[in-house]
This record gives structure tokens, sequence and C-alpha cells, in this order.
């Protein structure tokens, strides 16, 4: 079974990461990436510097609210999965991707938003091993999106 995957990003302040997806959507074949909330988009210098052009040929979109995407995502079959920290959060490494997964990654400090936890089919967190409890939301995407390509590619 090919498994496929769609990166939502809601509120993500630094055009940075922004710039971080693209080129790690790009990496691990990820279908298409929706910017949403205030999440900046192209054409910006500091995404495209962080892209090396992988804005160009990642697909994406830009909306304003994310729910009615969630809804019709998953309307459509998609799983939508929330990579926060909450209590009951499943380590990343215990998910097996279905056929069509939504990773949803949300703001540097307040994370995804109740009302798309709410909408999600799993949350999952990243066991940490250090002190910290989180890590900056380009890295998270990444460590997701990879675990997603290689269980994926299995």
């Amino acid at each position: 079974m090919k498994h496929r995957v769609i990166l939502l990003a809601y509120n993500v302040r630094s055009l940075w990461n922004v710039g971080s997806f693209f080129r790690t959507a790009d990496a691990f074949a990820v279908e298409k990436i929706y910017l949403t909330g205030y999440t900046g988009h192209p054409p910006r210098t500091e995404i495209t510097k962080t892209a090396l052009g992988a804005e160009e040929t990642v697909v994406w979109e830009q909306a304003v609210d994310p729910l009615p995407i969630l809804k019709q995502l998953k309307s459509d079959g998609w799983q939508i999965v929330s990579l926060e920290l909450t209590p009951d959060a499943l380590p990343l490494t215990d998910y097996q991707p279905l056929e069509k997964t939504c990773l949803v990654v949300g703001h540097e400090l307040s994370g995804v938003p109740e009302a798309i936890l709410t909408l999600s089919d799993a949350v999952l967190r990243i066991p940490m091993l250090g002190k910290k409890e989180s890590l900056n939301v380009a890295v998270a995407a990444g460590i997701a999106l990879h675990h997603l390509g290689v269980v994926s590619a299995s």
C-alpha cells in the first residue's frame, strides 16, 4: 500500500520554519502543504532562503481557517494526526500511518489549538530523552515526516 502524506501548519510565526517545512516536505515526498492561520507563505525571501527552491516544487495552499480543510480531508478518508504535547499523546514511534495521513503542526509556543486536536484522529508526541520537553516546530515536523516516510517506504 502506498502511503500519502500532507502537512498542515497552523499559525507558525517564523518564515524560516516555513521554508524548512518546504525543504523537508520535498525530501519526504509530501503531497501538499497547507499554510493556515497567519502562517507566512511564498513569495518571501526568508522562506526561499531556507527552502532552497522547494517552495517552487512542493504544492501548497494558503488559507486562514484550517477547520474546513481538515473536515474535507477527513471526509476524503485522510487520517488527521496532530503533533502536540498532551497527556494522552501517542509516541510517534508507536504510530502506524494509514494510507492517507495529514500531519498537523502548530504555533511555536502555544502549539495546536483544541479545536484542531478535537478533530484529530490521533495526537502524537516525539519521545524526548533530554531535559527539554519540546523541539523547534520545523525540527519536530521533520522528525515526524521522516517517521511517516520511513514507515511508508517499508
